[in-house]
């Protein structure tokens, strides 16, 4: 690898690594549910790219095979919050109705 290409990994990867801690500040300091699942989301995506540049950075493709599997985790981690927030919305919902029919 060339000096270059080993300073430009190094930059990048500390550009990553601010990106990771400003979504997870989002993450933890979100006002709205929506906002928290798309930082969860960014913070996965930024996670499988920060591993990627390591894997090129130490010259280990095994550390690509992680990468793929914590895009696989975050993905259904998304959706699996995605659907509880969803669900929880729709059960408020129906109890909020079913009080307003016993009052009238």
């Amino acid at each position: 690898m060339t000096p270059f290409l080993s300073t430009c990994i190094v930059i990048a990867m500390s550009i990553m690594l601010v990106a990771l801690l400003l979504s997870l500040a989002r993450v933890v300091l979100g006002p709205m549910a929506g906002d928290r699942i798309v930082a969860v989301d960014l913070f996965g995506v930024q996670a499988v790219a920060f591993i990627a540049l390591l894997s090129i950075y130490v010259g280990q493709v095994v550390f690509l095979d992680a990468a793929i599997a914590l895009a696989l985790v975050a993905f259904f981690s998304t959706i699996a919050y995605a659907r509880f927030i969803e669900h929880k919305a729709a059960t408020y919902k129906r109890s909020k109705a079913g009080k307003e029919e016993k009052s009238a």
